[in-house]
């Protein structure tokens, strides 16, 4: 096989199967990370605002430290 006008031998030809089969796994564990920091901040952002919305309804003061 050639590629590029270079003659490929089954070593090379392998590595290069072996390099771009990593390529696409890590593509697919970039994209999971990105999708988990996605839910996280998410769910973040909801939990503090449920936590807001509970002092609020319990007559919570100004927030401040003294009340």
């Amino acid at each position: 096989m050639t590629l590029f006008g270079q003659t490929l031998d089954t070593q090379q030809l392998f590595a290069l199967v072996l390099l771009s089969a990593s390529l696409v796994y890590w593509l697919f564990v970039m994209r999971g990370e990105r999708n988990y920091r996605r839910w996280f901040k998410q769910w973040e952002a909801d939990r503090r605002a449920r936590r807001e919305a509970q002092q609020r309804a319990e007559g919570g003061g100004s927030g401040g430290p003294w009340g």
